[in-house]
């Protein structure tokens, strides 16, 4: 459960992002998840991107959903999302950690947890907390700022933060 090289060294190993854009896609929703530099697109699932795009626009709703579950149990535990962490791409899938933290007035414990990226987007998105990716996957992946930025002047729909 637990990997040293996301928490100890994290600064030199790892870039910040943002979701700059969710699209409804062929098989889902293509997230632009990015920064000034470089953008890069994952593919989700559309419910997942439905979900994604609601906690962006803080959107209400009429019964918890499973990520609001989640965070009530994190709530309930003192437990809070430290950060995510995308950490590389293998067989066209994208793998992710959740950094997790949770202090009492005795100690504070870390602990990351393999999850998908929707679903650690997700996650990260509720509660605002920093969505980082790994250098070595920032370097290999495709820059796909300039379709973003086509699809920006030509009025489709994103999200921008």
């Amino acid at each position: 459960m637990f990997i040293a090289q996301y928490t100890l060294s994290m600064k030199n190993d790892v870039v910040q992002v943002q979701i700059r854009g969710i699209l409804p896609a062929n098989s889902g929703c293509a997230l632009f998840v990015g920064n000034d530099e470089k953008v890069f697109v994952i593919n989700v699932e559309p419910q997942m991107g439905l979900v994604i795009s609601n906690f962006l626009r803080e959107t209400p709703k009429e019964r918890p959903l499973t990520h609001d579950l989640i965070q009530s149990i994190f709530k309930g535990f003192d437990i809070t999302v430290e950060r995510i962490v995308i950490t590389e791409l293998r067989n066209s899938t994208y793998f992710a950690r959740l950094i997790l933290r949770q202090q009492n007035e005795v100690a504070r414990k870390l602990v990351e947890i393999d999850a998908r990226p929707s679903d650690c987007l997700a996650l990260a998105t509720a509660q605002k907390r920093p969505i980082y990716v790994a250098t070595s996957l920032f370097e290999q992946v495709e820059d796909m700022s300039e379709v973003l930025d086509r699809i920006n002047e030509t009025g489709g729909e994103t999200e921008s933060d």
